[in-house]
């Protein structure tokens, strides 16, 4: 599926419709819960979401081996309290999908 077909896809606009700018510490719970996935900057978070709602586990496994998607570290949890960057988040349950923006 290309952007331009995602982007015309009900799922991928209510996806969109979903995703907010978001505060680190709203969502240190679902970190703490090991829910919580960050999506590279050079990524479409919304189309990352749209792949694990449709369970396209060949997308998805492809970003997982790449280290394009991961579950946030540690590392990662405690940069973020540090510096408390732009984040967007959107839900896909179980999975909270966040991404940094410049």
């Amino acid at each position: 599926m290309t952007s331009n077909d995602a982007s015309q896809s009900p799922l991928y606009a209510k996806l969109l419709g979903e995703t907010a700018k978001i505060g680190w510490s709203e969502l240190e719970r679902f970190f703490a819960r090991g829910i919580l996935l960050h999506v590279a900057r050079d990524l479409d978070l919304v189309s990352v979401a749209e792949a694990i709602a449709n369970d396209d586990t060949t997308r998805v496994a492809q970003w997982l081996s790449s280290g394009l998607v991961v579950r946030v570290q540690s590392e990662t949890a405690a940069d973020f309290a540090a510096r408390d960057p732009e984040l967007w988040a959107v839900v896909v349950s179980p999975w909270v999908c966040v991404q940094e923006r410049s």
